[in-house]
């Protein structure tokens, strides 16, 4: 089962696999004996299954469905999926018994192929599991990873030589993370080479939330930090990737009757929890808190809230605040109509609460150019943690929707400020 759920779904041979196999099955019904009335029949039906997609996607994009924007490539996809399952619909009215029983079993097969598709263009559910909500890799026993003595701290960490034999990449997987009330997931770690070495330091702590709906995913980052840790000696924080939705919809990152302790899990539970399992130093100097889309906005909520837990936000394409895309129903279900409340729980309510005590922070905002919804929000969100003191850098992503590449071209630019704020390389001159 772990194995099925593993699958990558975005890259890989299981994205060519399904197209070649639903190419495949449709080129088998359609080579068939075919008379002038079976040729209309085709292309009627190829036709009208791509209008009917081309038609959903423009309803979608003309409504803002869940405020995500389908872009040419998906409308592509989609029309080339509608126009293969018209074609094979066409095929029932075709003898003998076998091809029309061969046209039921490929209606499924094409629908499937066509999915993985669209998902492979998002990028954004990795694996089987993470499509179905479920968090995937080999649950770590974190009481097995070395853990370092006291740093010297005569010497920055990035003047740490790694022992011979380091591993050239880190270990991914899954913990579970005891929780005072909120039904979580599954979280996701990542452990760089420098974390699995006999005598490793002591590394920053990385506490990151995916959107919604959305899985606890470490792939992404753990990616992109294997290659990073290459050229920085092995080192880079330790990542954990939790679980802020739950399993009852968007609790706007807040505690609530109706979704539970959504909040408190992440600033009670999960970082206490990951001070003291994990190798991490215990200081807010070396902690940061990040997140993309709806995890991005808790980020920067939790980081206003707790200035004195973190030093490092990284808020990939964030919402402008828990709640901004669905404000409707986080009013009514989360805040029981109570629209003061609602608004007293925005990121710029509580910056506003606690003048002063920002200058520490190191905050990175990120937002698509190809992501017009979203990006205004970002840059007003950017715009308040300036405001309120904190060392603010906003960066636009190119080529990057909300979905699409968000997510691994927003990574890049908030290491590249990250990774010298949290002591993982000497600091920028100027700074």
């Amino acid at each position: 089962m772990d194995f099925l759920l593993g699958l990558e779904i975005v890259d890989g041979p299981l994205v060519l696999g399904t197209l070649v196999i639903a190419c495949v099955f449709v080129a088998v019904l359609l080579a068939a004996r075919t008379t002038r009335w079976r040729l209309l029949r085709l292309l009627i039906a190829a036709s009208g299954g791509a209008l009917v997609a081309f038609a959903f996607t423009v309803v979608w994009n003309a409504v803002g469905a869940f405020d995500l924007y389908l872009p040419a490539g998906i409308v592509r996809r989609l029309m080339g999926t509608g126009a293969a399952l018209g074609a094979v619909i066409a095929c029932f009215w075709d003898p003998p018994l076998w091809r029309k029983v061969l046209a039921a079993v490929a209606i499924p097969v094409v629908a499937l192929a066509g999915g993985i598709q669209v998902n492979s263009y998002f990028g954004l559910d990795r694996t089987v599991g993470a499509l179905f909500g479920v968090t995937t890799g080999q649950t770590i026993d974190v009481g097995s990873v070395a853990k370092g003595e006291e740093p010297d701290r005569e010497k920055k960490l990035y003047e740490w030589t790694p022992p011979a034999g380091m591993p050239a990449g880190g270990r991914r997987g899954s913990v579970e993370i005891p929780s005072s009330g909120f039904a979580a997931r599954k979280a996701a770690l990542y452990l760089p080479p420098a974390a699995l070495v006999p005598e490793p330091p002591r590394l920053p702590l990385l506490v990151f939330m995916m959107g919604y709906p959305g899985t606890p995913d470490v792939t992404a980052m753990a990616d992109f930090l294997d290659e990073f840790a290459r050229q920085h000696h092995g080192l880079a924080p330790i990542v954990v990737v939790a679980d802020q939705v739950g399993t009852k919809g968007d609790p706007t990152c807040a505690d609530s009757i109706a979704h539970g302790p959504a909040e408190s899990y992440i600033l009670n539970d999960v970082v206490p929890w990951a001070r003291h399992a994990l190798n991490v130093f215990g200081d807010s100097a070396h902690t940061a808190i990040g997140g993309y889309s709806n995890g991005g906005a808790c980020a920067f909520k939790f980081v206003a809230t707790r200035p004195d837990l973190f030093s490092g936000l990284a808020a990939v394409s964030p919402e402008e605040f828990p709640g901004a895309e669905s404000p409707g129903p986080a009013l009514r279900d989360v805040f029981r109509g109570d629209q003061k409340a609602f608004d007293a729980a925005k990121p710029a309510s509580i910056l506003a609460l606690h003048p002063g005590s920002y200058g520490h922070v190191t905050a990175v905002f990120t937002s698509g150019d190809q992501d017009p919804t979203f990006a205004p929000g970002v840059e007003r969100a950017a715009k308040a943690a300036e405001a309120a003191g904190m060392h603010v850098a906003y960066r636009v992503v190119p080529g990057a929707g909300h979905v699409k590449g968000a997510l691994e071209g927003g990574i890049r630019p908030v290491f590249d400020i990250l990774y010298p704020a949290l002591e993982l390389s000497p600091p920028r001159i100027g700074r």
